[in-house]
């Protein structure tokens, strides 16, 4: 089963070091406005989120695509091939997140592609607050959750 990104927005701490490291990494130039991943800051709940594509099952991006230029790669990432792509940007009106984007510098759009399975946000991020991880682990630290939910609240928990 291939690994997933996993946000734990209480953990960021807006340091945007995940936008950094994506846009050098594709682009080898420090420029937010080239990163596949976002932080937005929501200083009512003094919160903030890092965003990025989920990789959906349901690709509507990948689905929507007229010239089938995107396809799912070995890591389960959603690819777009630049030779294929006509930059019609269909692909953003469908993307229900919001997570793909378009360069005028380079004429394209782009998203997250994992990294190739080396996401650098998550290898970067200096809290922890964006993770690379097998789904099961992520289970299990669900399961765990609930256990304490049970045992703080009992049986009405569950419910």
């Amino acid at each position: 089963m291939s690994k997933q990104l996993i946000v734990k927005p209480d953990k960021c701490v807006s340091c945007r070091m995940c936008e950094l490291m994506c846009s050098f990494g594709h682009t080898k130039m420090f420029n937010p406005k080239l990163s596949a991943v976002t932080v937005i800051n929501y200083e009512e709940a003094m919160t903030s989120v890092p965003l990025m594509c989920m990789q959906c099952e349901e690709a509507c991006c990948m689905n929507v695509c007229p010239v089938h230029a995107m396809s799912r790669d070995e890591n389960g990432a959603v690819v777009i091939n630049a030779d294929k792509c006509i930059v019609c940007k269909m692909c953003m009106s469908a993307c229900p997140l919001g997570n793909i984007s378009y360069t005028p510098i380079a004429k394209k759009v782009f998203k997250c592609d994992l990294c190739g399975g080396e996401p650098k946000c998550a290898e970067y991020c200096p809290s922890g607050a964006i993770r690379y991880v097998d789904p099961t682990e992520s289970l299990d630290r669900k399961k765990a959750l609930s256990d304490r939910f049970n045992d703080v609240f009992g049986e009405e928990a569950s419910l």
